[in-house]
This record gives C-alpha cells, sequence and structure tokens, in this order.
C-alpha cells in the first residue's frame, strides 16, 4: 500500500471518530478530526464556526500533503477539495436509538452529569444537539443528513465502503484494512 488517505463520514453518534483513532492506530498513520478545524476553539466548545478557506489551510498545513492519514467526520458542503486525495471513504450507518445513546454518554462524559442534567448550563444545548441527531435519517433538520452523505457519496471517485457502526471497532477495523488491500 503506498498511500493510505482514508476519509470516515457518518452520523453524529455512529462512530466516526472512535473508528478513525482505531484505523488510524493500526495503519499507524495520525488521525485528524472534522471538527477540529471546523469549530474555532472556544469554551465551551462548539460555538462558532472556521471560515471553510480557513479550515483547509489548517488541514493543508497539518496533513494533507502526507502520504498516509485517516480524517474522520463530515465534509460535505466544505470539503468537496480533498475528495481527489482519497483513497478511501468509510461511510459508517448506526441506528438512530443507538447513535442517540452514544451521543448522550459522550457529552456526559465531555461536559458531566450535572450540566447535561434538567437545571445544568449545558442541558439545553444536549438536549438540541439530541433532537437535532436525531433526524439524521428523515433529513427533516438543516446540516448533516443522511440524504446529503448519500448524494455526496456519489461525488466520491474512490472506492468507497459502507460499516455498520454497531459493529465491534476491531471487526470494523480488519474489514476496512482488507479493503485497503484489495
Amino acid at each position: 500500500m503506498k498511500s493510505c488517505r482514508v476519509h470516515i463520514m457518518g452520523a453524529s453518534g455512529s462512530g466516526t471518530t472512535t473508528l478513525g483513532r482505531a484505523l488510524a492506530d493500526r495503519l499507524a498513520a495520525p488521525h485528524h478530526d472534522c471538527d477540529d478545524y471546523y469549530w474555532l476553539p472556544t469554551s465551551p466548545p462548539f460555538r462558532e464556526k472556521r471560515p471553510a478557506a480557513d479550515r483547509l489551510r489548517l488541514m493543508e498545513q497539518m496533513f494533507l500533503g502526507r502520504s498516509n492519514w485517516v480524517l474522520s467526520g463530515s465534509l460535505d458542503g466544505w470539503g468537496n477539495v480533498l475528495i481527489p486525495l482519497l483513497d478511501l471513504v468509510v461511510f459508517v450507518r448506526a441506528p438512530t436509538d443507538f447513535r442517540l445513546m452514544r451521543l448522550r454518554d459522550r457529552e456526559t462524559r465531555h461536559f458531566g452529569a450535572e450540566a447535561v442534567s434538567p437545571g445544568g448550563w449545558r442541558h439545553d444545548e444536549t438536549e438540541q444537539f439530541i433532537d437535532w441527531a436525531s433526524h439524521y435519517d428523515d433529513g427533516s433538520r438543516e446540516g448533516r443528513t443522511l440524504t446529503r452523505h448519500e448524494a455526496w457519496l456519489k461525488t466520491v471517485t474512490c472506492p468507497t465502503f459502507r460499516a455498520d457502526g454497531a459493529r465491534a471497532i476491531v471487526d470494523i477495523v480488519q474489514d476496512i484494512v482488507q479493503a485497503l488491500t484489495d
């Protein structure tokens, strides 16, 4: 395998970041997450979007020129210039209830149970985020949706791989490594 530039995408809570880290570890390649480029660093996080040109410039500075990397997150709508660089796109799907359970767990771990509970400083934002994420499949909210992702996948010129995000990460990684060597 002379180069290995993999993009892992899917709905919030489908496991893209966890899978990205695990695949990068297996390939001994650096892992990057779109959220680190998409959002400006704020406290609390995820409040202000970084302009798309700045995202791409940072990615170029950090890793795009390298031959091996794994990028998790969503590029559709702003990262199409990266498509020619990709060797494989992995599309992760998971049942909505499973994703929402993961998201609630992640919000609790990240901000604390008290913060995301009713009356907590992060409660309303967490509930809004969960509500938004719950509409990925039906596409009734603005932003990341199944329909948008499927349309974006049609623009990709490299091979694609579909993964079940409810499966064990180690098994998905093995399947992806096999797809990269086929």
